[in-house]
């Protein structure tokens, strides 16, 4: 099996608490930084409009949404985000690619 279909198998929760602790354990601030960026579009693509505007114009709604974003439909949304930077990144252990 590829790594890709094991990590598809994971459910959005582990896949959220598997990217987030890989990109703080490394210092990816690009990560979490393009992560806080995508959940505004995916709460949109989920249907929750209302709450995605309010968290474009509260910059502080965002960090709140951080620690929301490996629960239900949101999860679900950034899968493709965690799975990406799993392929990527998990695995490395020295974390000095310097592409963050």
């Amino acid at each position: 099996m590829t790594e890709r279909a094991k990590l598809e198998k994971l459910s959005s929760a582990e896949l959220h608490d598997r990217a987030t602790r890989l990109a703080w354990r490394r210092l990816d601030v690009g990560f979490l930084w393009d992560l806080l960026k995508t959940i505004p579009e995916a709460r949109a693509a989920v249907g929750d409009e209302e709450r995605s505007e309010t968290d474009i114009m509260r910059p502080l709604a965002l960090l709140n949404d951080l620690v929301d974003a490996d629960r239900g439909t949101l999860a679900d949304a950034l899968r493709p985000l965690y799975i990406e930077y799993l392929e990527e990144h998990e695995g490395r252990d020295d974390g000095s690619e310097g592409d963050t």
